[in-house]
């Protein structure tokens, strides 16, 4: 009999607040994390992102450790995981990493390679901090790395390797990925608006979610939510450029589907992955159609947070679990009009909404594609 997995326990680091209830309740209010900042660092002109106040993030980080050894990024990551560690971990526990570019920031301060740059070292760093007893497990896969962990993990405790998995995603606003986006002519020089005819493109953000992920039926709550399919299927269609049919998003949420035995209909909400640029929205628009959920209420949340990359499928998993537990569809900030060719349900105001089951998509470059369907207990 295959084991039932739940997520028990979430936590998020954001410019919207550094725990869960702060930002639902920015979230509720429409207070966006995206503001305009003018930083020479990464640009002569001033831009759109959504940054972490770096005053108040060293002075919460105080608050738990008094080591000046750790990158901005590593204090995010532990902030992130820290209330949710209730126990010291054994033998059965996974610890899972999951980012697209890690400390890669540390690249401007030097010119070798410092060992801090290294994935695996930033795992073994923050493993060590909350001495986890097994070797730490990196996933990178570009943009859908967050939702490719959770699945990832789920995985693993259904193979009997582990009984128990932290999960933590994190990435943080660098010189390195705007310099890259801005070559693409990607990012967009207004808040952002997914899924809207308006839209040109993206903002950066940064930010770092954690999850606890079981198989002990006896911790598992109300509200709490059961991992009950998942798919990741690479299209391959470009470096960059998503399938314009959308062939590798369907297959991943088939594959889904297939493994949790419900069907598209009973589908009540969709966190979708909504970079806004053109491609992107569109490639969704047209999967969600072909698989029958045009009328789905969904969801883009880069409108409040940005695309935080590594961290952006688990950052939305646990803003999508507190949707189901409050039975509250949030809104999909910056969108007015649709501007996609297929028709979607896009979310244009938070409302009441009776949610069982919720599907989690993230499509990313070089074809990467995941989906998870979440079930309320």
């Amino acid at each position: 009999m295959q084991r039932e997995i739940f997520i028990t326990g979430t936590n998020i680091i954001t410019p919207l607040g550094f725990d869960v209830a702060t930002n639902i309740q920015n979230i509720e209010n429409k207070i966006s994390g995206i503001l305009l900042h003018d930083d020479k660092k990464f640009s002569e002109n001033p831009f759109f992102g959504a940054m972490v106040n770096d005053e108040e993030l060293d002075v919460a980080f105080g608050k738990i450790s008094s080591s000046s050894e750790f990158t901005r990024l590593e204090k995010m990551m532990i902030l992130a995981l820290h209330p949710i560690v209730k126990t010291i971990p054994n033998q059965k526990t996974a610890f899972l990493l999951s980012t697209t570019k890690g400390n890669i920031t540390e690249l401007s301060n030097t010119n070798a390679l410092p060992e801090s740059a290294y994935l695996q070292n930033l795992a073994k760093k923050i493993a060590t901090f909350f001495n986890f007893k097994t070797e730490p497990i990196v996933i990178s896969n570009a943009c859908v790395s967050g939702i490719l962990a959770v699945a990832t993990a789920k995985r693993l405790i259904e193979a009997n390797l582990y009984d128990y998995a932290y999960v933590i995603a994190g990435d943080e606003f660098s010189e390195f990925v705007f310099s890259g986006f801005s070559s693409f002519q990607a990012l967009s020089d207004k808040p952002c608006k997914p899924y809207d005819s308006s839209r040109n493109g993206l903002n950066l953000g940064e930010a770092t979610a954690a999850v606890y992920i079981t198989s002990d039926k006896n911790l598992a709550k109300k509200g709490d939510v059961k991992i009950i399919g998942d798919g990741a299927i690479n299209d391959a269609n470009h470096i960059s450029g998503p399938s314009r049919t959308g062939e590798g998003l369907v297959r991943s949420i088939e594959s889904a589907f297939k493994e949790s035995g419900i069907q598209a209909s009973q589908i009540d909400y969709i966190s979708a992955h909504g970079t806004a640029t053109i491609y992107n929205d569109e490639m969704e628009a047209i999967a969600f159609n072909r698989l029958g959920m045009k009328n789905v209420p969904l969801n883009s949340l880069k409108g409040f947070y940005g695309h935080t990359l590594g961290a952006s499928g688990l950052l939305e998993t646990v803003i999508g679990i507190e949707s189901a537990r409050k039975n509250r569809l949030f809104v999909s900030l910056g969108f007015d009009q649709i501007g996609v060719s297929e028709s979607v349900n896009i979310i244009a105001e938070n409302q009441d909404f009776d949610i069982k089951y919720f599907l989690k998509t993230a499509s990313g470059f070089g074809g990467c594609n995941t989906a998870v369907i979440f079930e309320k207990i």
